[in-house]
């Protein structure tokens, strides 16, 4: 693959309730599945070679309606899950500070947290990296179109730059249903061509093919 593009699922009803979702399998809201069916379109004009989703419903239904306009199958991968919670996961950020007040100030201030069920950011950059690695050193050639978690997105992203956890944790995360865009130049170095792209007034560095189109249009 030369070209890849990671986009953070639509929106849920935890999304808006401020609730940790982890590796709880949440459904889109009504509002998850019109952004969805929004950003579709744009993204079926990079022309993708392979889809592939984290399994949880509200990725692979992020996924979905790209894989009917294209004729392109949606390939399941765990390994894109968001990060593992434990028990945080359901908790908002009120709810999480009352009932583990020292690991709620560790993640405020992004120290580890110490729980044991709650998976580091070294281990999810560590299985998002296995999985990306093999999408990328495929035989496919073309653009690959990778639907995950607000949190595995930025692991991705960092990852595949060659960054640590600590720094790549630093990045903003994307809105619902919007996507990076990453290029492989001809030295094999990879390249963040946009961020935070979509249908709607993203803050980016790029700029999407359909984008470019309708701008040319004006």
């Amino acid at each position: 693959m030369n070209r890849l593009l990671v986009v953070r699922h639509g929106q849920t009803e935890w999304n808006i309730a401020g609730r940790i979702q982890g590796s709880t399998d949440i459904d889109l809201d009504a509002t998850g599945r019109a952004q969805s069916a929004a950003a579709a379109p744009e993204l079926a004009a990079y022309e993708p070679a392979r889809i592939i989703s984290s399994d949880l419903r509200r990725a692979v239904d992020t996924a979905r309606p790209v894989a009917e306009l294209t004729g392109v199958e949606v390939e399941l991968d765990k390994r894109l899950r968001e990060r593992a919670y434990g028990p945080w996961e359901g908790l908002t950020q009120l709810e999480i500070a009352e009932r583990f007040p020292q690991d709620h100030r560790r993640w405020r201030s992004q120290e580890p947290l110490q729980h044991p069920d709650i998976e580091t950011w070294g281990e999810l950059h560590r299985r998002t990296a296995e999985a990306v690695r093999d999408i990328v050193e495929s035989e496919v050639e073309g653009t690959a179109i990778v639907v995950c978690h607000g949190g595995s997105a930025r692991q991705i992203i960092g990852g595949i730059l060659g960054w640590d956890e600590t720094s790549t944790s630093s990045l903003s995360g994307m809105d619902n249903a919007h996507w990076a865009e990453l290029r492989r130049m001809r030295s094999g170095k990879w390249r963040l061509y946009g961020y935070n792209l979509g249908v709607s007034a993203p803050h980016t560095i790029g700029a999407s093919p359909l984008a470019k189109d309708q701008q040319a249009k004006r």
